[in-house]
């Protein structure tokens, strides 16, 4: 019986091989394992022990000389989740040092600024990585499409939001209108401190880490994303700085479409949010999608709006809004 498939999750030799002869002959006592497992009583018992103290076994109830092993799921899954914690913290350190290998190499040599990464997963580390470790600021572009659940990153931005990193996005019209993310996942991040705009079309997908590293797809439009340069410190990443700010300048409040009104002077949180999504650009179809309306019933909410404004255009009801405050 070979100790290798759990000795590479830290388990000391030779206590992966009584570990597995304790699962399959429950109520063993120390030598019994000996036997088994071809040791020494003393070997044997050092490493009961150390299988004690990590959780993997335990002494039986009545006869104390004998030992129950505790289920694979949990004893292994145990150490699984140690390794991967581990294997998290040695890839966070490893992206720290290339930055500091980037930024020293950058002006001996310039192939340095740029990398390539491929494959979503790769990607979605970096990402991870650059909300980990952005020190004051996160800011990008967000449109379809993705690779994985946009909402699934909402813990650690919350977190980070929490220790007073900064995030802005601007949203594309169909970001907005993908089906149950403005109230899963943009509005939430817009509760917890996110700053939110929204263009109608955006130039690109960009996730940008303070000013020092910026992330953007090899390919445009609907195509899957599995290939991204990361650009560190150069004249490009300053471009994508002016872009980002650019965009950011010309793109609508997302705080327009959230929050509950207090009577005449505000409207209602459906019109509220309306409005937003009209300022943004979405047509009738997106903003059905984007807030689980139909077509008759954002329809008729649309023309209530009107109504309300005295408007017979959507130019008309734009102008009627910002003149009592709404946008």
């Amino acid at each position: 019986m070979s100790d290798a498939p759990l000795s590479a999750l830290g388990l000391a030799t030779p206590d992966g091989r009584v570990y597995a002869a304790l699962v399959a002959n429950p109520q063993s006592t120390a030598e019994d394992l000996a036997g088994l497992c071809e040791l020494t009583l003393q070997q044997s018992v050092r490493a009961l022990d150390r299988l004690a103290q990590q959780g993997m076994a335990t002494r039986a109830p009545v006869d104390r000389q004998r030992f129950l092993p505790v289920a694979p799921d949990v004893a292994i899954g145990t150490l699984i989740g140690h390794r991967e914690s581990e294997l998290r913290h040695a890839r966070a350190e490893m992206h720290r040092l290339m930055d500091a290998f980037r930024e020293a190499s950058r002006y001996t040599d310039p192939a340095h600024s740029v990398e390539v990464l491929t494959g979503g997963e790769a990607i979605a580390q970096r990402l991870e990585h650059i909300t980990e470790t952005s020190q004051y600021q996160i800011r990008g572009f967000d449109c379809p499409p993705y690779i994985q659940d946009p909402v699934a990153n909402i813990p650690l931005q919350r977190q980070r939001l929490g220790e007073g990193v900064r995030f802005r996005t601007v949203y594309d019209r169909e970001a907005v209108a993908w089906p149950g993310r403005l109230e899963k996942n943009i509005l939430v991040g817009v509760a917890d401190g996110e700053e939110a705009r929204v263009r109608p079309v955006l130039p690109m997908k960009m996730v940008m880490s303070d000013d020092r590293m910026a992330i953007i797809p090899i390919s445009v439009g609907d195509s899957v994303l599995d290939a991204a340069y990361v650009i560190h410190p150069s004249a490009l990443l300053q471009a994508l700085d002016t872009l980002f700010e650019a965009e950011w300048e010309r793109a609508v409040q997302l705080q327009a479409a959230i929050g509950a009104g207090d009577g005449a002077l505000e409207p209602e949180t459906d019109h509220r949010k309306l409005l937003g999504l009209l300022a943004a650009g979405l047509t009738d179809e997106s903003i059905a999608r984007s807030l689980g309306w139909s077509a008759r019933t954002t329809q008729r909410r649309l023309q209530s709006l009107m109504r309300e404004l005295g408007a017979t255009t959507r130019f008309q009801a734009g102008m009627a809004a910002r003149e009592r405050g709404w946008l």
